[in-house]
């Protein structure tokens, strides 16, 4: 089979990698799109990262990192987090946009998405806590005077003020430990996210229902961020469904 006619196939790079449902997210969508083309996961130490990238079209992929695709023979790159992360608000809680204040809680990778997404959708203030607090002031110093690095310990003073509350944290995923603080001081209007999607509905998602806030979960956020990447990969924009999303809540709970 020559190259113009392979079916296209994507990976996803990770060290190690196993535990990833993107598998099951891209496959259904080939399958239901009726697409020629497959995806796997290549477990690649850091050490031979670079040379596995640079071995991408030799080995018949179109690439992924966070997001990396050849377009015109070259190696493109770009990242879906932020598009993921705002599209799971929109499906999640309209109006979310509307929020004066946000808290972020973490000033890693997926913060700085979340961030930037914030600040293009005309989020005026967000607050940055990390409990090392010069990360947060880094991250903060990369945004501009509409971020504001501040102290874990400040969390609860900033919570009434904040009607979007987003944890970017592995804080109250399976295995780490919970997220402590109080979400009885919130606003009535509040919205609160999760980034951690294991369990499903974390402990701050099930005490922000208990008191009827709109949420968003970190499943919500793996579905919509990867539109983009199969979108440039195999040439179709694929839906987040009911029925996609079922798919993975039920290979999540049998793990």
């Amino acid at each position: 089979m020559t190259s113009a006619t392979r079916p296209r196939a994507a990976c996803l790079i990770g060290w190690p990698a196993a535990h990833s449902r993107s598998p099951l997210i891209h496959r259904y969508w080939l399958r239901t799109l009726g697409i020629a083309g497959g995806y796997v996961i290549e477990a690649v130490p850091p050490d031979e990262f670079q040379d596995f990238v640079f071995r991408l079209a030799l080995r018949g992929f179109i690439g992924a990192a966070n997001t990396l695709w050849f377009a015109d023979g070259e190696l493109q790159s770009t990242n879906t987090d932020v598009e993921g992360f705002v599209n799971n608000l929109d499906a999640s809680a309209p109006g979310w946009d509307k929020a004066g204040e946000a808290l972020v809680l973490g000033a890693g990778g997926s913060a700085r998405a979340v961030v930037f997404g914030l600040l293009e959708r005309g989020i005026a203030c967000v607050h940055l806590v990390n409990r090392t607090a010069s990360r947060a002031q880094a991250l903060a110093d990369q945004f501009g005077d509409k971020v504001h690095p501040a102290a874990w310990d400040a969390i609860p003073d900033l919570l009434p003020r904040a009607k979007l509350l987003v944890n970017t944290t592995s804080l109250g995923m399976r295995g780490q430990p919970p997220l402590e603080l109080d979400v009885a001081r919130l606003p009535a209007d509040a919205v609160v996210a999760d980034l951690v999607y294991v369990p499903l509905v974390t402990p701050l998602l099930a005490a922000a229902k208990a008191r009827n806030l709109a949420t968003a979960d970190g499943l919500g956020m793996l579905l919509h961020q990867a539109v983009r990447g199969f979108e440039l990969w195999f040439g179709k924009r694929p839906a987040v469904t009911a029925e996609l999303r079922a798919l993975v809540e039920a290979d999540l709970t049998s793990a």
